[in-house]
Parts: structure tokens; C-alpha cells; sequence
């Protein structure tokens, strides 16, 4: 098996390298701490490319693979990975629920303009009262002629702040716990929907994380996104291709909590030599690298299967679980090389330690990923 990149690959990942240095570093701390979600530079990921990645060309996507995905969101997670979640919860989520559960006209509709830039895409699961147990999930759709009228509010929604259409999952039938629950796509200049609380968070402040709410939202039967009853079904399924791109974000924010920490150890002398030369220093940093290159390779691994049109619930919940619990291991340990440094915001290593943990915990924590592995685990023979 061939582990190299492409000439085109290794291009691509050149060029989101470069866009990242030059049009995002140098605001990552100020958009940070004033929670800016930085539109221009969103809109120009998106005449990249970037924000249609995975998509095919007759919907104007960029028709890139999954591994090209994967090393996109890495290579935006080492600079700033608020800006990563973004294209990735775009990508994944919200367009990417579009793709796989929409029809031909949907598709035609919408696709184009979220694959462009020219619209931000939203997707809305979670609610205050339900993460992991979707069972719990308030928000309804109930239908009203040719319409539906939907309420209820989402929680913790990625660009939901400035998105132009959100995709909504919500119960059409509360007797039924397996189909009854429907998709929706909304546009977010319709009556009856609107964002709610922005909510100030720990890490990734650059990303936009709001609340989404439904109040008599009245849309048509043609925002009906898949078959109705399977609106839970058709996210599991987007969610498996989201875990990878989690999966590759914390991959992301892991190299760049190692880069920093290796070229601080270089440079900074403790007791006549730089502390790189000790071999606690060393070992931090072999355990880091190490585990970096095994969590891309299980990204990479999810990212082929997707590419080749298998089944990738398992994978991707493996990838997705080891790379985020690496990365959480990795920033503890940049921190730890630069010592008082690393408590303070003139250096990178506090804000690689706040943005990781929200890997460990969304697209499902890592005792629900646990769960999905040990499911199909179980399963087999």
C-alpha cells in the first residue's frame, strides 16, 4: 500500500497551508478574543474551493476526494481550528445532508450556492434537552395543508449566526423513536426562524455557535429533505462522514500544538542548553509525533473507505475517537514544554489546550463513539 500524497494532493495541501499563514494567522488571537467570525475570509475559502470540497463539479463543488478533505481541515486546524469547524460543519453537515438525502431539484437549488461561498450552511441536531439521546429531541414539525410548521429551538449550532439555510431535524411522529423524525432544509430569511443565544465559549472562538430557533415557521413541502421518518437515519449517516473531518481538525490542532512546542524546545536554554537537548523534553515529543502520524493514518484509512463508497461508521468513529483523545494528550504535553509560557496568551500552546476539547465532545463524545465501535465490534461473525 502506497502511503504517499499525489503531486495534486500534496498542491492542494500546499495551498490551504499557504491561504492559512498568510490570510488567517495573523488575526487568530485577535479573533479570538473578541469572538469574530471572520466573514471575508470564509467567502474567500469558498472561491477556493473549500467550502464545496467534496462535492461534484455540476453542483459546483470543487469534486475533491475525501483524503484531499481530510488534509484541508488539518492543515486549517494547525493555524485556527474555529475556522476549520466552520468549513467542516459547512461541508459535512449541512451541504453535505443536502447531497446525500435531497432530490435532484433540492440539489439543484441549493447546492450551488452553498458549494460557492456564497451562502453558509447550518445544521441543527442537538437541542438544550437532547446530545447523545436524541430520544429527547423537542422540536416538531407538524403538517398544515401542504405545509409543515415547525418549533422548537436547537442548541449549540455551528454558523448558525450567519447562515443562510439551516438543515433542521425534527419529530413528525413522537410515537415512533426509530422514523419519526424528519429533515428539513430552511432557508434563514423565512419567517419563524432565526438565531438565538451565541453562546461564549471556552475554545474555537473564531466559530460561530448559536442557538437556532422555530417559532410557527411555516415551509413548504418541498423543504422536506430525504423521505419523511428518516430524517434521524439520513444524519447518522452524514454524521459518519463528519467524524472524519473531526477527526482530521484535531489531527490539525495536535501538529500544531507539537510544531510550537519542538521550536520553542529549540529555543529556549535551561541550565546552559536548550531544553530539547533532555531527554524528558525528547520523549514528549517522540510520544506526540507518534501518535499524530497513527491518528492521520486512521483519517486517511476513514477518508479511502468513504472515497470508495463503503461503510464507514466504524472507521470514522475510530478515527474520530483516538485522533480528538491524542490531541486533547498532545496540547496537555505542549503546555507542559512551555512550562510558565504556556499559561499565557503571548504564546500558542494555552489556545491549542481550549480548542481541542470540543473534539472530544462534538459529532458525538467519545463514550458515544465508544458505543458505535463496540456495536459493530459485537456484530461481527
Amino acid at each position: 500500500m502506497d502511503f504517499r500524497l499525489t503531486e495534486e494532493q500534496i498542491q492542494i495541501k500546499q495551498t490551504v497551508k499557504d491561504f492559512a499563514e498568510s490570510e488567517i494567522k495573523p488575526h487568530v488571537m485577535e479573533w479570538d478574543e473578541a469572538q469574530t467570525f471572520p466573514t471575508d475570509v470564509v467567502k474567500k475559502l469558498g472561491e477556493l474551493g473549500m467550502l464545496g470540497a467534496i462535492f461534484p463539479e455540476q453542483y459546483g463543488g470543487a469534486g475533491l476526494s475525501y483524503v484531499d478533505y481530510v488534509n484541508i481541515i488539518e492543515e486549517l486546524g494547525v493555524v485556527d481550528s474555529g475556522i476549520g469547524l466552520t468549513v467542516a460543519a459547512h461541508n459535512s453537515l449541512c451541504t453535505g445532508h443536502i447531497y446525500l438525502a435531497g432530490g435532484e431539484e433540492q440539489k439543484k437549488k441549493w447546492l450551488p450556492k452553498l458549494t460557492s461561498g456564497e451562502w453558509i450552511g447550518a445544521w441543527g441536531l442537538t437541542e438544550p434537552g437532547s446530545g447523545s439521546d436524541a430520544a429527547g429531541m423537542r422540536t416538531t414539525a407538524v403538517k398544515d395543508g401542504n405545509d409543515w410548521i415547525l418549533n422548537g429551538t436547537k442548541n449549540f449550532i455551528t454558523n448558525a449566526s450567519h447562515a443562510d439555510i439551516s438543515v433542521v431535524i425534527v419529530v413528525t411522529d413522537r410515537n415512533d423513536q426509530k422514523r419519526g423524525m424528519t429533515a428539513f432544509a430552511v432557508e434563514m430569511d423565512r419567517k419563524g426562524i432565526h438565531p438565538g443565544k451565541k453562546e461564549n465559549k471556552l475554545g474555537m472562538r473564531a466559530s460561530d455557535t448559536a442557538e437556532l430557533v422555530m417559532e410557527d415557521c411555516r415551509v413548504p413541502a418541498s423543504s422536506v429533505l430525504g423521505k419523511i421518518g428518516d430524517g434521524f437515519v439520513d444524519a447518522l449517516r452524514v454524521l459518519d462522514g463528519g467524524r472524519i473531518s473531526i477527526g482530521a481538525l484535531a489531527v490539525g490542532i495536535a501538529r500544531g500544538a507539537y510544531e510550537a512546542a519542538r521550536d520553542y524546545a529549540k529555543q529556549r536554554n535551561a541550565f546552559g542548553r536548550p531544553i530539547a537537548d533532555f531527554q524528558a523534553i525528547q520523549f514528549m515529543l517522540a510520544d506526540m509525533a507518534t501518535e499524530i502520524e497513527a491518528a492521520r493514518l486512521l483519517c486517511y484509512r476513514a477518508a479511502i473507505l468513504k472515497d470508495n463508497g463503503e461503510r464507514v461508521t466504524q472507521a470514522s468513529a475510530m478515527a474520530k475517537l483516538y485522533a480528538s483523545e491524542v490531541a486533547v494528550r498532545c496540547t496537555e504535553k505542549g503546555v507542559q514544554i512551555f512550562g510558565g509560557y504556556g499559561f499565557i496568551k503571548d504564546f500558542p500552546a494555552e489556545k491549542y489546550y481550549r480548542d481541542v476539547k470540543l473534539c472530544t465532545i462534538g459529532e458525538g463524545t467519545s463514550e458515544i463513539q465508544r458505543m458505535v465501535i463496540a456495536r459493530h465490534l459485537l456484530s461481527e461473525g
